[in-house]
């Protein structure tokens, strides 16, 4: 399926994932406590834009630390194994585009990708249908020129009936939001900066495993885990650091990669306080709930994609491009049905849900076939809070504005600071660690003396 097509891919983002005891952490390894805590530069997160941050400043010759929240490194990137006969990605699982950066490095590592050629159904009028409505596509295009609205009052604007409903639903889960907070306007502006390919990759094993042997493997030993940074001065020529045990901290630059929604919450404090059109502008970038549920079943009884449920408006076949027996159906919630799942609490109340919408669209043979089910709630994640970012009404510039550093000292990357259009996307995270590396080293380049 084709991510520019009009039902758009799956999972684009670089997920994030809860750490249960069948999830494979990405490392233990902590920076001895006999590390200075004096470096050039300062890196906030070990998700992919901190990784490839960290890879680029070692190339370079720079000392640096990653700071990690977590227990883990890898951000909303994640291996389940033991659930199924093959390894799942609890967090963004395709490669989009034949031209994206992180394509280039397949080559290199030998990683073994399938194109992902999976075909759907969409659910409306209690059915399943090959095709959307043939009208829809033609609706959404016409208000992309209209006047900010979201795809709910597009809905209403229209006079679209309820067979519309979780279609639209879809179209916005598919972007990490729901239906009443996604712009047409802008979320149609951002996709035309899109420039990384339509082609979409499934991993043999996971995209987990690609990123920690092509990037993680060679910054590893700069992560210090479970150290959540409260506090960032950076008034003084040299910048200081507290973390939640009031540990100091100092570096000439630093890159903060937290998702938007630590930004958003102010988790991490600034001194001096941030300016208010900064402030402003990450409030502008959505990211809403999400959550994958993985559903083992005896047999398959089910369509590769299926669009439109009132419960999951999208679910996926795992199986593409893995090499295994068991038959598993992810289903990936996001929006407002991301929030009414998670509020059920039991996990059992979850798979419940969803095995009774599936009975729907297929005559009772999800209940039958059923064997067992594993969830990932990304949005209770303390240091994730959702799923990946979206574009919001009234985004604007707003993404403009949250990347640009404070001072020339601290610097911002992440899949929501990326201005190419491939927000939402591991690839996507990897340019802004990557640019931002290369910003501050050239200024610590020009810092440095002639002769030393």
């Amino acid at each position: 399926m084709n991510r520019h097509g009009f039902i758009k891919r799956l999972v684009l983002a670089c997920s994030s994932f809860l750490v249960s005891s069948k999830v494979t952490a990405f490392s233990k390894r902590q920076v001895s406590s006999e590390s200075p805590h004096s470096t050039e530069v300062i890196i906030i997160g070990a998700g992919a834009a901190g990784l490839q941050a960290g890879k680029t400043l070692s190339k370079k010759g720079i000392d640096f630390l990653i700071l990690e929240a977590s227990s883990t490194y890898g951000g909303r990137l994640g291996q389940l194994d033991g659930f199924a006969d093959f390894p799942l990605d609890t967090g963004a699982q395709w490669l989009h585009g034949k031209k994206s950066l992180l394509k280039k490095s397949l080559k290199k590592s030998k990683t073994k990708v399938t194109k992902d050629k999976s075909k759907e159904r969409f659910w409306y009028r209690n059915a399943l249908h090959k095709k959307l409505p043939s009208d829809l596509k033609n609706i959404v295009k016409r208000n992309r020129a209209e006047p900010d609205m979201s795809y709910a009052e597009m809905l209403d604007k229209e006079n679209l009936s309820d067979d519309y409903k979780y279609i639209i639903e879809q179209m916005a889960g598919d972007q990490g939001a729901d239906a009443s907070q996604l712009s047409v306007k802008w979320n149609a502006i951002e996709e035309e900066n899109w420039n990384s390919g339509n082609k979409d990759y499934k991993f043999r094993k996971t995209y987990f495993d690609f990123i920690n042997e092509s990037i993680a493997v060679k910054v590893k030993s700069a992560i210090k885990l479970n150290t959540a940074v409260k506090n960032i001065d950076y008034q003084a020529d040299k910048i200081e650091l507290r973390d939640t045990t009031g540990k100091r901290y100092t570096a000439d630059k630093v890159i903060v990669t937290v998702p938007i929604t630590v930004l958003q919450d102010e988790d991490i404090s600034f001194s001096p306080a941030l300016p208010s059109e900064k402030r402003t502008a990450f409030r502008k970038i959505g990211m809403g709930p999400g959550m994958k549920v993985f559903l083992k079943f005896k047999e398959k009884f089910y369509h590769e994609n299926i669009y439109g449920g009132a419960i999951c408006a999208a679910y996926a076949d795992e199986t593409i491009g893995k090499k295994g027996e068991d038959n598993i159906l992810m289903a990936f919630v996001m929006g407002n049905q991301a929030a009414y799942l998670s509020s059920l609490y039991s996990d059992k109340e979850i798979t419940q849900a969803l095995l009774a919408e599936l009975d729907e669209m297929y005559s009772g043979q999800a209940s039958k076939a059923f064997v067992d089910a594993h969830v990932i709630d990304w949005t209770k994640h303390p240091f994730i809070k959702g799923a990946y970012s979206y574009s919001k009404i009234g985004i604007g510039n707003a993404r403009v504005i949250a990347a640009q550093s404070l001072e020339d000292k601290v610097f911002f990357a992440g899949e929501a600071m990326n201005l190419n259009g491939h927000h939402q996307t591991v690839h996507g995270a990897v340019e802004t660690g990557l640019m931002q590396a290369k910003n501050v080293a050239e200024l610590l380049r020009l810092k440095r003396p002639l002769f030393n």
